[in-house]
């Protein structure tokens, strides 16, 4: 099995098209469906299911493709960390990071880095912590800023960043505004929520408490942005538990503590593969957060 086989296998799993992936490739058409079919006769199985409009992966394609991608992940590791023992680091970072996480400024942080390390290529994924401690775990991101959940792939490893408590945010005319106590989870039962799709950290973290507490709740407005939130809040359409340093953003909602949930709920972390295979230039980002931190 030859690692351009590997290579092109996943290209086509990735853009759900041959034509595509060949131009990504810079490869013809002809020469990457003699890749696949190579690939298919040597693993004697179908690895795609071919229609005129795109191509889905077989039952065997999915099989392959977690493997095929942490064995790209490790040749890349090695080409790397080969360079950063010759005293250049090179090659390319691949980091995801949640919207609005807390305990690092993601932008400053890669601004510093590629100062230090102009010769590697940043790459940047923003999705929900779940998506992105799957990503971390198959080796398609070096490392990722995220809230770690016990739901998680086992084989992770995470270095805290910072905790806090979750706090209600509601319009100043609501009714829990006007009362301006704090708020227990049974206080909110029945309340029209706002809140984020179920692969972020805060709307996991949010759903488990209550799930605790056992108070049932409907989230009536998902969203995926932060700002989007804060908007529907503040027409007063719904009412939203969210990491108190959101409350920031949007000084004309009301911010109420919520009572009965501890004072680190909303824990975030820079999530990694275990440490032998963790790529020379998540160390090096590492390295670099660890200092920024000392210096603050």
């Amino acid at each position: 099995m030859e690692l351009r086989h590997l290579q092109h296998f996943v290209a086509v799993a990735e853009d759900q098209h041959f034509t595509r992936a060949a131009e990504r490739l810079l490869v013809s058409q002809s020469g990457l469906s003699a890749s696949i079919r190579a690939l298919e006769r040597e693993l004697q199985t179908p690895l795609f299911v071919r229609t005129t409009r795109r191509v889905t992966l077989t039952e065997a394609g999915r099989a392959l493709l977690a493997e095929a991608e942490r064995i790209l992940a490790q040749v890349r590791a090695a080409h790397e960390a080969v360079a950063a023992v010759q005293g250049v680091l090179r090659g390319t970072l691949s980091l995801g990071t949640e919207q609005c996480i807390a305990g690092v400024d993601a932008a400053r942080l890669l601004a510093g880095f590629r100062r230090l390390h102009p010769d590697v290529e940043i790459r940047l994924r923003q999705a929900g912590s779940g998506a992105l401690a799957e990503e971390v775990a198959a080796g398609r991101l070096d490392l990722a800023f995220a809230v770690r959940s016990p739901g998680d792939p086992d084989q992770l490893c995470s270095v805290p960043l910072t905790s806090e408590p979750m706090t209600v945010l509601c319009h100043p005319s609501h009714r829990l505004a006007v009362a301006g106590a704090a708020v227990t989870l049974e206080d909110l039962g029945g309340e029209v929520f706002v809140d984020f799709h179920p692969d972020w950290g805060p709307r996991r973290i949010t759903d488990a408490a209550f799930a605790a507490a056992g108070v049932r709740r409907t989230v009536a407005l998902e969203v995926n942005d932060v700002h989007s939130l804060l908007d529907l809040v503040d027409e007063n359409l719904g009412i939203a538990v969210v990491p108190r340093h959101f409350r920031r953003k949007r000084a004309s909602l009301t911010a109420l503590p919520v009572k009965g949930t501890g004072e680190t709920v909303y824990e975030t972390a820079a999530l990694l593969p275990p440490p032998r295979a963790t790529s020379p230039a998540a160390r090096a980002l590492m390295a670099l957060l660890e200092a920024e931190s000392e210096d603050a």
